[in-house]
């Protein structure tokens, strides 16, 4: 038993003949009738009574009656897969750092759901480590985060730099200078993220090529709230300029001059995955396609 030969079934009783019914589903009406036999040969009695006028037998109105809501499921189930197939539904996992989470994702994902409603995205916020043992565990599909980690076996496809300025309370020593060079922040309190972050361990490779004293740290969890902290001068810190639109009040930004601290991030999934198919694709897309565009 099969769709099509239920949706016969219920075309008949709805037409009233055998010959209406195949005009209907544009069959040749031996096609109706073996399709007919074969449903009563499976279900063990007759379902029609043939004759001048159709007739639904005691059995046939009560498969009648029981068919409507299943063919109707399997039609609809029928379609969600062709969604799928094609890419225009399903629910795709994506993990995501900050501060793109906060700053540049929202604005990607409003026309994209909007766009396509029978696609379900699932953001899940992290470090790129944390993220990329989910993407490796199946947990995820796909991050938008910094470069993994070499042989991870991961697929990294950079898009786009991150850029860092130095975020000052108003007042501050360094607030005299164009441009701050590390070594001239080697004397103050220094703003940090966890020691997994890799913004970082890029900035501590930094810091150390400008002196080897070290430095007055204090560590905030959340990079989104560096600025914060900074706004009630507990110290300065390398923020992403991304996140500075406009800078809190009381705070002042200095662009960093010497070797970059910038971060290059991307797009990631697993390598034996790449390229991606179905709604994963379609979202992968749409990120490559914003910030290759910018």
């Amino acid at each position: 038993m099969d769709v099509k030969t239920l949706k016969t079934f219920q075309t008949i009783v709805a037409c009233g003949s055998f010959h209406k019914a195949a005009e209907e589903l544009s069959y040749a009406q031996s096609t109706i009738t073996m399709q007919i036999q074969k449903l009563e040969a499976e279900v063990g009695v007759q379902l029609i009574e043939r004759g001048k006028h159709l007739r639904l037998t005691e059995a046939g109105r009560l498969f009648y009656e029981q068919s409507l809501p299943i063919l109707h499921d399997l039609q609809q189930l029928q379609t969600r897969m062709a969604d799928m197939q094609a890419g225009e539904a399903g629910h795709v996992r994506l993990g995501v750092t900050e501060p793109a989470a906060s700053y540049r994702l929202p604005g990607i994902l409003q026309p994209f759901v909007s766009e396509f409603p029978r696609i379900r995205v699932s953001v899940d916020i992290g470090s790129t480590a944390v993220l990329c043992e989910r993407i490796l565990s199946g947990e995820l599909d796909l991050a938008l985060a910094s470069a993994p980690e070499l042989g991870a076996g991961l697929y990294f496809e950079p898009l786009f730099t991150e850029q860092f300025v130095l975020l000052l309370p108003e007042g501050h020593p360094l607030e005299k200078l164009e441009a701050v060079a590390p070594k001239d922040m080697r004397a103050y309190r220094l703003l940090i993220t966890s020691e997994s972050c890799p913004y970082r361990k890029k900035l501590e490779l930094v810091l150390q090529e400008s002196g080897r004293t070290p430095m007055d740290t204090m560590e905030i969890g959340s990079m989104a709230a560096l600025q914060y902290y900074v706004q009630s001068g507990l110290g300065i810190a390398l923020v992403p300029r991304v996140g500075l639109s406009p800078a809190p009040a009381g705070t002042i930004i200095r662009p960093v001059k010497g070797r970059p601290i910038d971060m290059t991030c991307g797009l990631i999934c697993k390598a034996s995955d790449y390229p991606l198919k179905q709604a994963g694709a379609r979202l992968y897309l749409r990120l490559q396609e914003h910030f290759r565009s910018e």
